[in-house]
């Protein structure tokens, strides 16, 4: 079974950056929409942003778009998320998810229930 595995998440202070990566645990992985979520304590699981195609197409929340980006190493079979300028209320618990989309238009979902693939999820703690 496909694992994919965060990392970087950690404490920053507000104003800070962080960027999280989320590497595919098979080189053969192919899905072609990516997606970050997360979920602070007590809150549902809020999606924050989706890339299809490799960058073709991205979809940002709009309480990160500005700050965050998310772009992909096709290569790597890594999908990085680049967070500036964080704010306490980004502390969460980040997710990313994969799913298949046959177009840049279906990539986009908020629905966590849309995707197939899960990380384990990195945390993300920003003191003010």
């Amino acid at each position: 079974q496909v694992q994919l595995v965060e990392s970087g998440g950690g404490s920053v202070q507000a104003g800070g950056s962080l960027r999280l990566s989320c590497a595919a645990s098979e080189y053969t992985y192919s899905r072609n929409c990516m997606g970050w979520f997360r979920q602070a304590p007590g809150k549902e699981r809020e999606w924050v942003a989706n890339i299809y195609n490799s960058g073709e197409t991205t979809y940002y929340a709009d309480s990160v778009k500005g700050r965050f980006t998310i772009s992909q190493d096709n290569a790597k079979k890594t999908v990085y998320l680049q967070m500036n300028s964080l704010k306490p209320e980004d502390t969460a618990m980040y997710y990313c998810a994969g799913r298949s989309a046959a177009r840049a238009y279906f990539c986009y979902s908020t629905n966590q229930y849309d995707y197939n693939d899960w990380g384990q999820g990195t945390q993300v703690t920003v003191s003010s």
